[in-house]
């Protein structure tokens, strides 16, 4: 496989990816890539333009980058079934103005560590991390 059919498959698939989760407007997917020894870790981060805040929306490992995006794709046709959904009540501190925002994860520590992804620890204050109802 050539560079540009490999560039065109991760394209191809980053646009599976970003169509299934349909996210709003006011969303955009960030797909980061870090590689680690003999694998590739695909960090698939939201970006909110309300607050001009990023979450992590779920990470995986893969032998290689489009390894990595289709096992992502499968994580995305299952996730709702598979785990559970918290909301978070949150600011930053300098703001005094409340947000909030979803996540899903398997569990609330998970949903706390998404909510943290890259974040310095002291620059938000948590109000409440509350698990959503089943509907």
């Amino acid at each position: 496989m050539t560079a540009l059919e490999k560039s065109q498959d991760e394209k191809s698939l980053e646009s599976k990816i970003k169509n299934h989760i349909g996210a709003a407007s006011t969303i955009e997917l960030r797909f980061q890539y870090q590689e680690l020894d003999q694998e590739v870790k695909l960090d698939l981060v939201t970006f909110n333009s309300k607050h001009n805040q990023s979450f992590l929306f779920h990470s995986v490992m893969g032998y290689s980058k489009v390894d990595s995006l289709n096992k992502m794709l499968e994580y995305i046709k299952n996730y709702k079934d598979k785990e559970s959904s918290y909301t978070i009540q949150w600011s930053l501190k300098e703001s005094s103005g409340l947000n909030t925002s979803y996540f899903r994860a398997a569990n609330l520590l998970s949903a706390i560590e998404k909510f943290y992804f890259e974040r310095d620890i002291n620059s938000t204050v948590v109000f409440s991390v509350v698990l959503n109802p089943i509907s």
